[in-house]
């Protein structure tokens, strides 16, 4: 009687090598689109903290100057 097993390895490798290349091509899309999103989301609080405090350094400016045109002048 022949031996099957080398018929089943056969087909195993044949079809699960590719279904593991598919596999491990899809994990490393998902984890190249996280850095991406990672990096994008990395890049919005910079600029939203750079815009928040241009903000808050531009309602300082105001508020100084407001601060010494109502000040008595000695």
């Amino acid at each position: 009687m022949a031996n099957n097993n080398g018929v089943f390895s056969d087909l195993f490798n044949a079809v699960g090598t590719p279904v593991q290349n598919v596999a491990d091509t899809v994990c490393n899309g998902i984890d190249s689109a996280g850095s991406i999103l990672g990096s994008g989301i990395n890049l919005y609080t910079t600029i939203l903290s750079s815009t928040a405090n241009a903000g808050i350094q531009l309602i300082q400016g105001v508020l100084t100057g407001i601060t010494s045109a109502i000040t008595p002048k000695k």
